[in-house]
């Protein structure tokens, strides 16, 4: 059973470190580069352990650099089967602008609108 909360948000930035400055000094949110070649950086609202994992309720995110004027702050909501319910998002009026891609070693996550075109991602973890 997975709840269909917000697991995941994402902070769009023209320039990321002064989004990065202004987060930390105001809620003093850790904000990181993430390895690898994507420039993605990790936010940290909650302390995690060595796993990765939450070591109390909250919900941590990422920025990224914006693509373009259109892009907003994006939430991601977990789901049973990413699958699954972009054919009930399908089915209820909405849309799948990105169908399911991997997150490696996390999960699967897809991107859509709902019927008014408002952004979110579903997003199905592999440790559920």
């Amino acid at each position: 059973m997975v709840d269909h909360t917000i697991v995941h948000f994402e902070i769009l930035a023209d320039n990321v470190e002064k989004l990065r400055k202004f987060y930390t000094e105001l809620f003093g949110w850790k904000i990181e580069k993430m390895p690898g070649p994507m420039e993605y950086w990790g936010i940290e609202t909650v302390p995690v352990d060595e796993r990765g994992m939450l070591v109390r309720p909250g919900v941590n995110g990422g920025m990224i650099k914006r693509e373009n004027p259109e892009q907003k702050a994006l939430n991601y909501i977990a789901v049973e089967s990413v699958d699954d319910y972009a054919k009930k998002i399908i089915a209820l009026g909405g849309k799948v602008i990105v169908p399911k891609q991997e997150v490696p070693g996390i999960g699967w996550w897809a991107l859509a609108l709902d019927p008014e075109g408002n952004a979110f991602a579903i997003f199905e973890s592999m440790h559920v």
